[in-house]
């Protein structure tokens, strides 16, 4: 999980995946609570780990998380 700048201001490049995840939400997510930035932080950096293992290292358990914040995060 990455951490605010001193500033206090977010990472622009997360900040702008936010969006985009905001976006989407809106088309596709219209059924379940939209994330907040600090949420959606949260579970894309737990997303990004798990990434991060390569599909042949994760556990079935890790993979199943991966599928369920993929479909959270609306990742391709």
């Amino acid at each position: 999980m990455s951490s605010a700048p001193p500033s206090g201001r977010k990472d622009p490049a997360v900040h702008k995946r936010y969006l985009e995840y905001r976006d989407k939400h809106g088309y596709f997510g219209k059924d379940t609570p939209q994330l907040t930035m600090a949420q959606f932080e949260t579970l894309e950096g737990e997303f990004l780990l798990l990434e991060a293992k390569g599909e042949h290292a994760r556990d079935d358990e890790e993979h199943e998380r991966w599928e369920d914040l993929a479909r959270l995060l609306f990742r391709d």
